[in-house]
């Protein structure tokens, strides 16, 4: 070796051949800086498992990137302020009405920019879309158990990431201060004062004065484009990176373990299908834009507080909380010289303590079953009957509320009375979700015994056979091994077990009502009922080779 290369002052050869064109000098360039290479030789060859309702993930994804793309481009032309003009634009209804620049310049952006209303389409139902698949991709990890171990934190961004993004578009489609809006606005407005104590101090600072004061549209403004997303942006980044830390989750069948992962490299087959899917995402909500008006505020007018609009009703992800107030009686309580307004406040209350029920849902599952082992297989949710069950009383739930924030759109497309409508949604909302928990229940064990039933005694084929004394009878084929494996591979948890009430003296055990409280639920969700035990292999043998299989 060189004296130079030995004492490291010279420069040191190289067996690698030049670089063949500028792309690949300028990619060793940035490798000996930031060491690309060995990040992509790591990650980009890593795998994911292909299942259509992973897709649902991916169009939040997308959608989002839809929303900043539009959202940026609708801030050049929008003027986020309560200052009033009369307006002289094209749109001939409108002319001399007074109005605020910011409903001014929204109807600027819809009648006389350049393909202005189109944006402003596709930024609202990439948002109804955004929050959709959001909702749905939470479903699918729900009844899947893809929020067990190690995936709980990812649960908790997730989670924020729906609420967030429900909060962003109230935001969203309340600055253009129309007569719609301003209602929905109003409705916060009322909801902030109901707050016993500190409402009328939270309604000045959020309004800065009296309602609605002259800062409203900016601090939403600022909040929508500023804070909020920006927010979304490092929990989805969190997310992601969690995402391809832990591995995607995947379903029973043959060769997949919670050690492994079965499927397509992300580079190049992954990012070519993620690739062409953002497009098709994109094409499709602009059909949906171009087809489907979504916010006509020219329709509606400026915002007038003495005024509200008809058919007034929320984006479809605010409409519970829309129904939570419609249902709930004005009940009202007059206390030490004040009101409380509980048809209000109560609602209001109920909100926040059914998203933390909803974030906390993988941290009480984990306490139930004291399960403390990492999960990467997916479950079948009929394998799951009482988690099933409980998602699908949820979703009976908001449907419901959904309903009775729709009460007077029901009552005059159907002709029924509004009162008869909000009573039923009233019953509903308590006997609803406990019909639907029982049903879906008895569902999910009835699949279970059906697939038993595949197991040990196989598949109808159609086939009908005549035997020796008479009985006809359908012959029935065996399942081929990876369905078998695919039926049969679940984990069946078993209930806590409280110790003997009395220890090996005879000394009674002290069994604090914690544990018992934790046995009581353990027995609900995998106790006697709860699921069907799955076939052994001396059963499938037993009954596979006795003269009773056909």
């Amino acid at each position: 070796m060189r004296a130079d290369q030995q004492s490291g002052t010279g420069p040191a050869t190289s067996t690698r051949a030049a670089p063949a064109n500028k792309a690949e000098a300028l990619a060793d360039w940035t490798d000996g800086r930031l060491g690309i290479y060995a990040l992509s030789k790591s990650n980009l060859r890593k795998i994911f498992p292909d299942h259509w309702s992973f897709m649902l993930g991916e169009i939040c994804l997308y959608t989002f990137v839809i929303i900043i793309l539009t959202g940026v481009w609708l801030t050049l032309f929008f003027v986020p302020s309560m200052g009033e003009v009369v307006y002289e634009g094209p749109y001939v209804p409108l002319k001399g009405i007074r109005m605020s620049e910011a409903y001014a310049s929204t109807l600027n952006i819809s009648f006389e920019i350049r393909g202005g209303l189109l944006i402003r389409q596709i930024h609202h139902w990439s948002a109804i879309v955004f929050v959709a698949g959001m909702f749905a991709h939470m479903m699918r990890v729900f009844f899947t158990g893809a929020f067990r171990k190690p995936r709980e934190l990812n649960w908790l961004f997730g989670a924020g990431l729906l609420i967030l993004g429900m909060f962003d578009g109230f935001m969203g489609y309340s600055l253009p201060d129309d007569l719609l809006s301003g209602t929905g606005i109003r409705f916060m407005e009322g909801a902030i004062l109901a707050v016993p104590i500190v409402g009328s101090y939270f309604e000045m600072f959020v309004f800065g004065g009296q309602f609605p004061g002259a800062i409203i549209i900016p601090r939403l403004f600022t909040v929508h484009i500023l804070l909020i997303p920006g927010i979304m942006l490092g929990l989805l980044t969190a997310h992601l990176i969690l995402v391809f830390y832990h591995k995607h989750t995947q379903f029973a069948g043959p060769g997949r373990t919670n050690e492994n992962v079965v499927g397509m490299p992300l580079m190049p087959v992954y990012m070519a299908k993620a690739g062409g899917f953002f497009f098709l995402v994109f094409g499709v909500v602009s059909a949906m834009a171009a087809i489907a008006t979504v916010n006509p505020i020219w329709a509606y007018g400026p915002y007038r507080p003495d005024q509200v609009s008809t058919d007034a009703q929320p984006d479809w992800y605010m409409g519970f909380s829309e129904g939570l107030i419609r249902i709930m009686p004005g009940w009202e309580i007059g206390l030490w010289g004040h009101t409380l307004v509980m048809g209000v406040f109560l609602p209001l209350m109920i909100f926040p303590l059914v998203l933390v029920a909803i974030w906390s849902y993988p941290f009480l599952e984990g306490w139930i079953t004291g399960d403390k082992r990492e999960h990467h297989i997916a479950d079948r949710p009929r394998n799951a009957p009482v988690r099933t069950a409980f998602g699908a009383a949820w979703i009976s739930l908001y449907l419901v509320l959904l309903a009775a924030g729709g009460n007077d759109l029901l009552a005059t497309h159907f002709h029924l009375s509004i009162n008869a409508i909000t009573n039923a949604a009233r019953i509903g909302f308590f006997v609803g979700p406990v019909i639907v928990f029982v049903i879906t229940k008895r569902w999910c064990l009835g699949l279970q015994r059906r697939d038993k039933e595949k197991v040990l005694h196989g598949r109808e084929t159609g086939v009908i056979k005549r035997l020796q004394h008479g009985e006809f009878v359908e012959v029935h084929a065996p399942l081929p091994q990876d369905r078998l494996y695919t039926l049969t591979s679940h984990d069946q948890p078993q209930p806590v077990v409280l110790p003997p009430e009395v220890d090996e003296n005879g000394v009674a055990r002290k069994v604090s009502l914690w544990k018992r409280a934790r046995a009581k639920l353990s027995r609900g969700f995998y106790g006697e009922g709860a699921q069907i035990a799955k076939p052994t292999a001396e059963e499938h043998q037993e009954i596979s080779s006795g003269h009773g299989h056909h």
